[in-house]
């Protein structure tokens, strides 16, 4: 898993079997983060072995957190923060992980300080970080603007409040909860994110000791407690990633059973994929995409041009959207995808067109797709994580041999996706 990795994918191959989604990363990430919450010894169990996690066990590492992989399964870690140091923060790992914003918290409680560099992540536009540092000054948090960071202290102990956040901001809710859990007295977190890593992060809280209600809601109180205490989590399955693979299976027509996914977290993807004439089959934890789909996009009533579009939780997830947009390009018919979140995340698009796609990108948020179309082989570069799948997604559809280049950005995300392709009949080669 190297920076100049690259993929060469020979296209027009059907794929057949099972395939599983990883444990999720946007859980995965701020999970490890709240280890730092305790002394004691947190249990993860479903742990993604993927770049960005990667990434943060090494900061954890530097802060003097102990990461254990099991012997037998290094998909289950032990982590102690027993002795942690704010002074030995590797600000040099920031810029490779947006998720990197989440150790405010723990280290503002543990700490009283923690210096903030502007952390990295993928480039699909501006990505703020107003939330954070104006709902922990109402905490009692004392903000220090230096060059390319922030230093934030705490001199007082964190100070509970009745936060009404300026967005919906995810990583910004996960800040506040973890700064909430061990605060003085009972903080209400008004227009909070409530996407299912959210929920997840805030069960383990409770499982350490915390008191947080309203799990699930844009409304989050919780009673400050003086410490939290051990605790075992098992992260859930990527529901992004199984969303890709459902995308695959359709714009490849192939037979594809995706195992282990949470249906709670898949329904408004369902919808959108519905839309596109791709229809799923649930058994259990299973879902089955079948090749044999109409692929004919459903038009609105009256038969106005249909339209996906990103939203907070529990709209569209802004992650799937790049998915969707190359299985619409095998698709019949014309819909609008609306990015309303990030305004460089459809930017890719022109990679696709040079592959052949009919695609207009009315703007930075909004691309028609008018579909089938054939796709040819080309040399392309991954932005982004869910840019790089689509591309990939968009090279095994395609006449040809493909090269990928930058496909590290997928590895942050993916746990050895080409090997586990590859299983069920693809032909990606790691170069």
């Amino acid at each position: 898993m190297l920076n100049n990795d690259k993929f060469k994918v020979e296209g027009g191959h059907k794929l057949s079997g099972n395939i599983r989604p990883s444990g999720n990363k946007n859980e995965a990430l701020p999970v490890l983060a709240a280890c730092m919450m305790t002394e004691g010894r947190v249990t993860l169990s479903n742990v993604p072995l993927i770049g960005d996690v990667l990434v943060m066990a090494d900061i954890l590492r530097g802060l003097g957190v102990e990461v254990l992989l099991d012997e037998k399964d290094n998909h289950i870690w032990n982590i102690c923060a027993e002795n942690i140091n704010a002074d030995d923060l590797d600000t040099s790992l920031f810029p490779k992980l947006r998720a990197s914003i989440t150790l405010v918290a723990p280290l503002l409680y543990r700490c009283g300080k923690a210096k903030m560099p502007i952390p990295g992540g993928d480039k699909i536009g501006k990505r703020r970080i107003d939330t954070h540092l104006l709902a922990l000054q109402e905490m009692g948090v004392e903000v220090y603007e230096e060059e390319q960071a922030y230093m934030l202290v705490c001199k007082n102990g964190l100070i509970a409040a009745d936060i009404l956040l300026d967005e919906a901001s995810v990583t910004g809710t996960e800040n506040i909860v973890m700064a909430a859990a061990c605060a003085q007295g009972t903080s209400t977190i008004y227009n909070a994110a409530c996407e299912p890593h959210v929920q997840q992060l805030c069960h383990l809280l409770n499982a350490m000791g915390a008191k947080i209600s309203g799990i699930g809601s844009n409304r989050i109180i919780i009673k400050g407690v003086p410490e939290l205490g051990n605790a075992n989590h098992a992260i859930q399955s990527d529901y992004i990633e199984a969303g890709s693979f459902i995308g695959l299976a359709a714009a490849t027509s192939s037979d594809i059973t995706i195992e282990n996914v949470l249906r709670p977290p898949m329904r408004m993807i369902e919808k959108a994929y519905a839309k596109l004439g791709v229809e799923l089959e649930w058994h259990g934890d299973k879902i089955v995409v079948n090749s044999k789909q109409s692929k004919k996009i459903i038009n609105d009533y009256l038969g106005a041009i249909p339209k996906l579009e990103s939203a907070t939780w529990p709209g569209l997830p802004a992650d799937i959207l790049s998915i969707l947009l190359i299985t619409a390009t095998q698709c019949d018919g014309t819909i609008l995808l609306h990015e309303k979140l990030f305004e460089s995340r459809l930017f890719f698009v022109d990679r696709l067109r040079g592959m052949g796609a009919r695609i207009v990108l009315c703007d930075p948020h909004r691309a028609m797709v008018v579909g089938p179309a054939k796709l040819h082989a080309e040399h392309v570069t991954s932005p982004d994580i869910r840019a790089g799948v689509a591309l990939l997604i968009a090279a095994m559809c395609a006449e040809g041999t493909s090269v990928i280049d930058n496909i590290y950005m997928i590895d942050r995300g993916y746990e050895n996706l080409d090997l586990r392709l590859n299983a069920i009949g693809a032909k990606i080669e790691r170069v």
